[in-house]
């Protein structure tokens, strides 16, 4: 390159993390006199690499020396790029990609870039949002419409087994404040009703019933009252018994301790039972719940429903009504659901997402999350794992040490 005088300088310092290098090199930098453009700081494994942007002031040879025998003092290796102009303006077509694996493998990463190269777009920067019990990378790429991109990568997702979200980039992301939430097969694990059919004994024709209304081969309100027909005579002590048998998805406390401490609303919208989600939302601190009701006339199950059916369009019609009592528009709502009936309010909520969801709900969600964390959620949301331990920490809750490595 040329003598020629350089409108920029681009500091670029690596070497063994250790306190003190970023303000060394800032008080060199001030005797100079440079205004800063830009600074970028990462450490991996305890090696810092620190990109600072500067302003080249006349004598920036002077500078250049300075900077290198600052670097020699702190045992770092640094190198000094001339340039002209700041950093390019971010194009049109801004995107967040969060990659989610168990395991995150090389090939995969090597795959997602591959297709965003193909579209045209560039990565501007990557961070990591988890490390453990999933990895999550979270990439800035600009230069191609979100769509474009999104139906690129849901195919290299399917191939390299890992999941992969992409939300526009802008302000909604960070002020989404109300979570939709379906409840059986995503909030807890199971369904309530196969649970239920125990008690009568038909478990395994409800469970066929059940899994054909899910992939949507069924029309939903009648395949519900037919299985709830089959729950006449059940004692409406057995709510109580199912009740206490329901297992949690990992991570669903966390999510919505975390979300709520954050100022998040939550809402359960169930094709289930109130009697159940109604308890639900109370143990957990949810603030909304919508569900079917079963009829119970002297303690016993009738067999019938209460009232309208909560079906497709119903779980859509109750995430309207909830926006509306928090005072957020729909494109502020995250909804959470595994199920065709879920579909409605999937579409109509800024973020819809399927969570281990039937293949025909994830061909049509936004985005889809099939690792067995409901809290994964939260790296959508820009919310790392550290951020997380560190507001529960705050709040006294010690979570277990990660794996080292």
């Amino acid at each position: 390159m040329s003598d020629q005088m350089p409108e920029t300088l681009l500091l670029t310092i690596s070497g063994n993390d250790r306190p003190g290098v970023t303000s060394a090199m800032f008080r060199t930098l001030t005797r100079a006199g440079v205004e800063v453009l830009d600074i970028e700081q990462i450490v991996l494994r305890r090696r810092l690499i620190l990109g600072i942007l500067v302003t080249a002031p006349r004598d920036w040879k002077r500078l250049r020396d300075a900077v290198e025998a600052t670097a020699a003092d702190l045992g770092m290796h640094i190198e000094v790029d001339r340039g002209i102009g700041d950093n390019k303006v971010r194009r049109e077509g801004r995107s967040h990609v969060t990659v989610i694996g168990a395991p995150l493998r090389a090939a995969a990463m090597a795959a997602v870039a591959g297709r965003i190269a193909d579209t045209g777009a560039n990565i501007d920067r990557i961070e990591r949002m988890a490390r453990y019990p999933v990895t999550a990378i979270d990439l800035h790429v600009s230069g191609a419409h979100p769509d474009r991109l999104r139906a690129m990568l849901s195919i290299e997702a399917a191939t390299q087994g890992v999941d992969i979200a992409v939300q526009p980039s802008s302000l909604l992301r960070r002020a989404m404040r109300l979570i939709v939430m379906d409840v059986d097969s995503t909030l807890i694990q199971g369904e309530v009703i196969e649970l239920l059919a125990d008690h009568s004994g038909h478990r395994t024709e409800v469970a066929a019933v059940t899994e054909s209304a899910m992939r949507g081969e069924i029309d939903f309100e009648q395949s519900l009252r037919d299985r709830v027909a089959l729950l006449e005579g059940v004692p409406a002590s057995a709510l109580d018994e199912v009740y206490d048998a329901l297992v949690l998805a990992p991570g669903a406390r966390t999510l919505v301790r975390i979300l709520r401490r954050l100022g998040y609303r939550f809402a359960l919208v169930s094709g289930g039972f109130s009697q159940i989600t109604d308890r639900l939302a109370e143990d957990l601190g949810i603030h909304y719940a919508r569900a079917n009701e079963l009829e119970i006339v002297d303690g016993v199950l009738t067999g019938r429903i209460v009232g309208e059916v909560v079906d497709r369009a119903g779980k859509a019609s109750a995430l309207r009504y909830f926006a509306e009592q928090v005072g957020v528009p729909v494109e502020s709502v995250v909804a959470i659901g595994d199920g065709a009936n879920d579909l409605d309010m999937l579409e109509i909520a800024g973020l819809g997402i399927a969570y281990n969801a039937k293949a025909l709900v994830q061909q049509a969600a936004d985005t889809t999350v099939n690792v067995p964390y409901l809290d994964a959620i939260m790296y959508l949301l820009g919310i790392s794992r550290e951020e997380i331990e560190a507001l529960d920490l705050e709040h006294g809750v010690v979570t277990p040490a990660p794996p080292l490595g």
